[in-house]
């Protein structure tokens, strides 16, 4: 085993074989360890390091990195060398929030690569928005790039009668709601969703860089102006950039959960005919601030509906 070199806490410190504590588990413990007293800030090493530093099998390094990654410390793509994850997103619940103005509240560069901006007609999402089946609908579907990497797939859907000025807007860097305010007169004023855990299909895989098989979360909004529902969407975020907080008291009014249905076999659409859980909490103020730099609480739980507004 390597021994500690002078640079002291930046050094790896031996594994103890004889711990019930798998070596994988002790890799992960004492690499947090090293990141937490300020090592690897130019580049994290790469695997074959870490085997001769720790001398352990690379199936060993690969779980301690799949955990860093899990937890959101790590950012490890395929033909690229991993590194620290400094510019985690968070995003608060319970509130009307525009992810455009998140994002560039929390100084990260927001823009978005359109993929579809057209009428369509869809019955299901129809259903959603209290329309009739064949109802004409605009569609705008985005991918979310956050200082430059995919964040999330992001499909929105409208009313034609009223979203139909939308087909002329630029997308790449402005927020769906800006835009539906300027030119269709129309506010989003509160709404609802629900966030679960979700294995994105290949495309959205493909789309957001994510390894095969690897989760993340799948979000439906329904967002009204006054009473009426004026947009259905449907999102797939990267769990390993994204997380989302929540602030509480002991005043604080709870958020209904419910258990998640069982999928049917080889489904892979995050869309529920309807959210089957209402929430109590307060309707939404609209917020434009970035979070609070230590939230109370940190979600998600498997499977919440809350109060809130969907991310322009």
């Amino acid at each position: 085993m390597t021994t500690e070199q002078p640079d002291g806490a930046h050094a790896p410190r031996p594994l103890d074989r004889r711990s019930p504590l798998p070596l994988w588990a002790q890799l992960f413990a004492d690499l947090r360890r090293r990141m937490e007293a300020g090592a690897f800030t130019d580049e994290f090493p790469a695997e074959h390091r870490l085997t001769g530093e720790y001398e352990v099998s690379r199936h060993t390094v690969r779980e301690a990195l799949r955990k860093l990654r899990a937890d959101g410390l790590v950012i490890a793509e395929r033909g690229r060398a991993s590194r620290l994850d400094t510019r985690r997103i968070q995003q608060p619940l319970g509130s009307l929030y525009s992810l455009f103005r998140e994002l560039e509240g929390q100084g990260v560069e927001q823009r978005s690569e359109v993929l579809r901006l057209e009428r369509t007609v869809d019955g299901t999402v129809a259903g959603h928005l209290g329309l009739v089946p064949d109802a004409p609908l605009v569609v705008l579907e985005r991918l979310r790039l956050a200082d430059g990497e995919p964040l999330a797939h992001d499909t929105a859907y409208l009313p034609a009668e009223i979203a139909e000025p939308l087909l002329a807007a630029d997308f790449g860097h402005t927020s769906l709601y800006g835009e539906l305010s300027r030119r269709c007169s129309v506010k989003v004023t509160g709404g609802r969703e629900r966030i679960q855990p979700f294995l994105p299909d290949v495309r959205q895989a493909w789309l957001l860089g994510l390894a095969d098989r690897e989760a993340a979360f799948a979000i439906e909004r329904l967002g009204r102006a006054g009473e009426r529902p004026v947009e259905w969407r449907e999102t797939v975020v990267r769990g390993d950039r994204f997380s989302f907080v929540a602030e509480w008291s002991d005043e604080s009014r709870a958020v209904a959960l419910a258990p998640r249905a069982a999928a049917s076999p080889g489904s892979s659409s995050p869309v529920a005919s309807e959210p089957a859980v209402s929430s109590p909490v307060a309707s939404e103020p609209a917020v434009s601030s970035p979070v609070a730099s230590e939230p109370a609480v940190s979600s998600p739980v498997a499977s919440a509906s809350a109060v809130s507004c969907p991310s322009a």
